[in-house]
């Protein structure tokens, strides 16, 4: 057996629950790289896989673990560490990253997240009709980050159990999918640019202002099924960064009837859907990685 230092790490994979956009992956990631004997950090969006190297797992781990749930993320391991090396160690079936510990995945909690994602998906939709009848960009930027979110909770609610592979192809065609959607907004708002067109102000704020009711009702929804105070301060922070959005909205519809101009909604259209489409790429990346490492 070789006993140099390459050969002491220890790779060791989580479930991370609670992640809906890839920032919320380099919060993790960040996380766990700020512990000591810890490298080589990988946080997937799109399987929701965080795989880490490790000196001393008895010593390192309930540091990360400590990190990473004070964020209000919610961590479960999804194997026994192992050597790295040059050989997969598999089991029987093939699939070796499968979750043994969901206990915190109950019925009430999994109607919970439905609920969410409905409402998510549902508004998502909604609010698109309610860009076309106002005639707002950003109101149709911001739509996509509810279809965003709700079809990330979605795939994470369906894909638990499933293995690497599986999650990583159905991450990449939602990325795809999502990517596809993203530069549409910024084709119309470019569009917008040259042919210009106000919008309707009052439409605009109001469905706007429903956003920011549907993002607190949906945080209403999973507090209750939150452990502790960090997993409450997650669901703050969502809610927040979501609300923010449906606000910028909101002040851009001001700024449009106060300047009687249309680029206050071309702006914020721009931002969110720049903001958007690196969410889509962050996924695209990593069910790549993913499913190239499920291959090897």
């Amino acid at each position: 057996m070789v006993m140099g230092a390459s050969a002491a790490m220890k790779e060791v994979r989580y479930h991370v629950t609670g992640m809906d956009c890839s920032s919320c992956a380099a919060k993790v990631e960040k996380a766990a790289r700020g512990i000591a004997g810890v490298q080589d950090v990988k946080v997937s969006i799109a399987s929701q896989i965080m795989t880490l190297e490790v000196d001393d797992p008895v010593a390192r781990l309930p540091a990360v673990e400590s990190a990473v749930t004070e964020l209000g993320y919610q961590l479960d391991r999804v194997k026994a560490p192992k050597a790295v090396s040059g050989e997969h160690d598999h089991d029987e079936d093939g699939d070796d990253d499968r979750i043994p510990d969901l206990s915190h995945v109950t019925p009430a909690y999994k109607r919970a997240l439905w609920i969410v994602v409905l409402l998510n998906v549902g508004y998502g939709i909604i609010e698109i009709g309610g860009s076309i009848l106002s005639g707002s960009q950003a109101l149709q930027a911001d739509s996509l980050d509810f279809l965003g979110d709700g079809l990330i909770s979605f795939l994470g609610l369906i894909a638990v159990g499933w293995g690497l592979a599986a999650r990583a192809k159905a991450a990449l065609i939602q990325g795809i999918f999502l990517a596809v959607l993203g530069f549409g907004v910024v084709g119309s708002t470019i569009y917008r640019v040259f042919v210009e067109h106000e919008p309707q102000t009052l439409l605009m704020g109001s469905f706007a202002l429903v956003a920011f009711v549907v993002n607190v009702l949906a945080a209403v929804v999973l507090i209750p099924h939150r452990k502790g105070d960090a997993n409450m301060r997650a669901v703050w922070l969502f809610s927040r960064n979501d609300a923010i959005g449906n606000l910028a909205v909101v002040l851009a519809a001001v700024m449009v009837w106060a300047l009687n101009s249309p680029w206050p909604d071309l702006i914020v259209a721009f931002a969110v859907a720049a903001l958007f489409l690196q969410s889509a790429w962050s996924i695209i990346r990593d069910a790549r990685s993913d499913l190239r490492q499920a291959k090897s």
